[in-house]
């Protein structure tokens, strides 16, 4: 069965894209069909693919319009070895036209169920922000992966995206679920990030990814080639922490019988953000 999982964070800069273009290449390694669809007017997982944005004729806005079909926009990452269904700048319109047209929150999942049944993962990138097509993102799949750093900060951007996802999942998408959280940027030698990684595994449990990634130069240099980090080099912290988490995914998609937890998932409260020392 096809999992689709939204990479999201309300919050920018936390590795939301890096994410996507690099989880959707560890999951092709490992033998499973993928597409990655950008939602974000940036284009930067369309970029990032190795797909030129600037020259694209057809984009995920012909889709969500109902121009193409899906099959007609979809582009092949060589270096990533999966499906892309690109974006760029033209999907700002998106905004304005979506709200004219019916059903304007599920189009996007209409439009992956032409094609769902050819893949394992669908990976949705979608825009920093509570918008149109991050709504869209957020109806069309089973599961909300949420990269986050382990900030001050980042545990109340935490809280508002958990109540986005609560609302959506009342009212549009009833399966919607916290996938996971994962931690970006990763330095264990700073007392901030255990204590917040502390909390977290108290308000989340398994819900928090055993692998956490690290911050590594090669992550940040491999979107410039058009290139996931594995392509651009395989043996770095980077990559292998993404393969990791690859593998860590596929472990939880697996049935597992097992006591009910306290620690399962959400567990209703809200997050508090960690005090600040001094």
């Amino acid at each position: 069965m096809t999992k689709i999982f939204t990479v999201a964070n309300q919050k920018g800069g936390v590795g939301k894209t890096t994410t996507s273009i690099n989880l959707a290449a560890s999951l092709a390694t490992y033998g499973k069909r993928i597409l990655l669809v950008d939602t974000d007017p940036q284009g930067n997982a369309t970029m990032g693919s190795g797909i030129n944005k600037s020259g694209l004729k057809i984009t995920v806005l012909d889709v969500l319009t109902g121009e193409v079909n899906t099959e007609q926009a979809i582009q092949r990452s060589d270096s990533g070895n999966y499906d892309l269904l690109p974006a760029n700048g033209d999907l700002t319109a998106a905004e304005v036209g979506l709200l004219k047209v019916k059903s304007k929150e599920s189009r996007l999942r209409h439009a992956l169920t032409r094609v769902k049944d050819n893949y394992d993962y669908i990976i949705i990138d979608c825009p920093p922000s509570l918008s149109m097509l991050t709504i869209n993102s957020l109806v069309s799949c089973d599961g909300v992966i949420v990269p986050m750093q382990c900030e001050y900060y980042a545990l109340e951007g935490l809280s508002a995206l958990l109540d986005t996802i609560s609302k959506i999942g009342q009212f549009l998408n009833p399966k919607l679920q916290l996938e996971g959280i994962l931690r970006t940027m990763y330095d264990p030698r700073n007392s901030l990030t255990n204590e917040v990684t502390a909390q977290l595994r108290e308000h989340f449990g398994d819900k928090v990814y055993r692998i956490a990634i690290p911050r590594n130069v090669r992550l940040a240099e491999a979107p410039s080639y058009g290139q996931p980090a594995l392509a651009y080099d395989k043996n770095s912290k980077g990559s292998l922490a993404y393969l990791g988490l690859a593998g860590e995914i596929i472990r939880r998609a697996k049935p597992v019988v097992k006591q009910p937890s306290k620690q399962s998932g959400h567990s209703g409260q809200p997050v508090q953000p960690v005090q600040k020392a001094g």
